[in-house]
């Protein structure tokens, strides 16, 4: 009898195993899928980091190297300098680097990125560079190119002793470990050099501090793991049994920030928390995304119910584009009649299913506050006698934007077409000034912002 039921259960159990063994390796290959495409990600972003970098320290030298009255040519190195700014602050932003004490260096990008856009934009016949400004260009230089050095050291120590950026966090994680990665390291030792930096004098018209974060004055008590482990369960609907890894970064500093990770079947989440108040500044969930079944009206119904049930109140569409099956959407607060530009979301939504794969919501977290918004000097009308008589008004209303000199103005948002081109037209409703205009185009019927300076 037993020789017969192990006779029977013997094939069983090994078509029990032999399926235990298949779907663990099917699970081991898709967990490295994810990592891979992690670390090939932050590879990239690093590697344009330091090729920026040094492309931003030849922009400068460019500027200084020509005769003062060249000024169609200093303009020329100056947009290309902002530009190439730019676009390293954007391949930072794709860095694991909330895990590390950056922001001096960020703050240096950034204030770097202003004085270089103000000065070009600005009319050189009128209002030549002057001799401060050229002091200023000259010690941009300096530190740009000890920047672009401390990189590129960098650079070749990952790629000597093969580093990888997804041992960033494991090595952060640790509380216990000491924290002798190469990356880690490196980034400290730059931000550490940049905040011993003497302070660059950009001139009167530079704000003080700008682009810088506030998280002293967000609102809300101080929060700790376990509440940032709490809100992580509510904010992604997470039962009991999903495990939550939280980790503490920029500690000694005021821009103490608390990063979530939750790694699931397939996918892998990652949110980023501000300590003081525990708000939400971004999250992202991975997957692959199949065929398209949502058209944009559905995406756009799913961002705003998934917004609204997360206390995103009053949100209204600003922007829609479309990438390889996902829908990014840009969506401000709007207050009465007035959207609000500064208390901007942006929310990618699934079009397979719907589902919300990301939010940055920064801007947001930043900016919002209770702000007197000032009555408009101008009517409607009025605003739109500046408009050129060929443009063809298809939608108005009011909208509180950051111009040039990051200062809040009420202006009056006009969309329409002109040449056979869609744009969007901000008239100061103050004092009629051409404040922003912004080229725009149609997707699906839908109009499309896109985030760019204004024209010159």
């Amino acid at each position: 009898m037993y020789t017969r039921l192990s006779g029977i259960l013997f094939p069983v159990l090994v078509v029990a195993l032999i399926g235990v063994g298949v779907w663990g390796y099917q699970e081991h290959q898709e967990k490295n899928s994810i990592l891979i495409k992690a670390e090939n990600q932050y590879q990239r972003a690093f590697h344009n980091l330091s090729a920026y970098l040094d492309q931003l320290h030849n922009e400068l030298g460019n500027a200084l190297a020509v005769n003062a009255r060249s000024q169609n040519f200093h303009r020329k190195c100056l947009v290309n300098a902002w530009r190439v700014t730019s676009e390293a602050q954007n391949e930072i932003n794709q860095l694991p680097l909330t895990l590390l004490p950056f922001h001096k260096t960020e703050q240096f990008l950034a204030n770097l990125a202003e004085f270089t856009y103000r000065v070009a934009i600005r009319d050189m016949g009128e209002k030549p560079i002057s001799e401060q400004e050229f002091q200023t260009l000259k010690a941009l230089y300096k530190r740009s190119g000890e920047l672009a050095r401390e990189l590129q050291s960098i650079q070749e120590n990952v790629l000597n002793k093969n580093l990888r950026w997804m041992d960033v966090e494991v090595a952060l994680a640790g509380e216990q470990q000491k924290l002798d990665n190469g990356i880690i390291d490196g980034f400290k030792l730059v931000d550490k050099k940049v905040s011993e930096y003497d302070e660059v004098d950009f001139g009167p018209d530079m704000p003080k501090g700008v682009r810088s974060l506030d998280f002293k004055n967000l609102s809300g008590k101080a929060a700790t793991p376990s509440d940032i482990v709490k809100k992580a369960r509510e904010f992604f609907q997470l039962g009991p049994e999903q495990e939550v890894k939280v980790t503490e970064n920029g500690r000694g500093t005021d821009a103490v920030t608390y990063s979530a990770r939750i790694e699931g079947r397939d996918r892998l989440i990652q949110a980023d928390f501000t300590r003081k108040g525990g708000h939400l500044l971004w999250f992202n969930n991975e997957r692959k995304v199949a065929a398209r079944q949502l058209n944009p009206g559905q995406a756009e119904g799913n961002a705003r119910q998934f917004l609204a049930q997360r206390g995103y109140k009053d949100m209204v569409l600003v922007n829609y584009d479309e990438y390889d099956n996902v829908a990014t959407m840009v969506m401000a607060r709007k207050e009465g009649d007035v959207i609000l530009y500064p208390e901007k979301v942006m929310i990618k939504v699934a079009l397979d299913n719907g589902e919300v794969l990301g939010l940055q919501a920064r801007d947001l977290v930043f900016a919002n506050r209770e702000r007197a918004i000032p009555k408009p000097k101008l009517s409607l009308a009025e605003a739109r006698e500046r408009l050129n008589p060929q443009f063809e008004v298809r939608q108005s209303g009011l909208a509180l934007i950051e111009n040039d000199l990051q200062k809040e103005v009420l202006c009056y948002e006009f969309l329409g077409s002109i040449n056979g081109s869609m744009y969007r037209l901000y008239i100061n409703a103050e004092d009629g000034y051409e404040e922003k205009i912004e080229k725009i185009r149609e997707v699906d019927g839908q109009d499309q912002r896109q985030d760019q300076r204004p024209s010159e």
